[in-house]
């Protein structure tokens, strides 16, 4: 692989907790595909890591909840006809979804009222808008 897969600042994935299982793909590769392992699925025991830092083992597993089977999260990956390329794109993949799931919750959004003025300019050209019409309105034409 092409060097550790970050996840966020200086925490990323440890080789040694990756788990990988090749398979047939169904993929692109013609006869190709019947004869090579190329399908890739990895796996991450989530709830035994000692690669992540507590708090975001924790945002993890609650986001996470419903992709994991025994705390572990699995990844699949077979749209390459390499098993080199796939095992790149489900590391990728595993990394940016560990990333996504850890991510700090955003701010809580501050309550603020609309300023009297807008609301003012607002309901003046509504009336205008209003006149506007109303002018065009036939008057009595009997």
């Amino acid at each position: 692989m092409s060097g550790p897969h970050v996840i966020r600042g200086s925490v990323s994935l440890p080789e040694a907790e990756l788990l990988w299982r090749f398979s047939r793909s169904s993929g692109p590769g013609g006869q190709h595909v019947n004869t090579t392992d190329t399908a890739v699925e990895l796996r991450f025991d989530l709830a035994k890591t000692q690669a992540l830092p507590e708090v975001w083992k924790r945002r993890a597993l609650e986001k996470l909840a419903g992709r994991l089977t025994d705390g572990v999260v699995t990844v699949r990956a077979c749209e390459h006809r390499s098993q080199w390329r796939n095992r790149e794109a489900a590391a990728v993949r595993l990394a940016a979804l560990l990333a996504e799931a850890t991510a700090p919750p955003p701010r809580p959004r501050r309550a603020t009222r609309i300023p009297r003025g807008i609301n003012e300019r607002r309901l003046r050209e509504k009336k205008q808008r209003g006149e506007t019409k109303r002018g065009r309105s036939p008057k009595n034409w009997s």
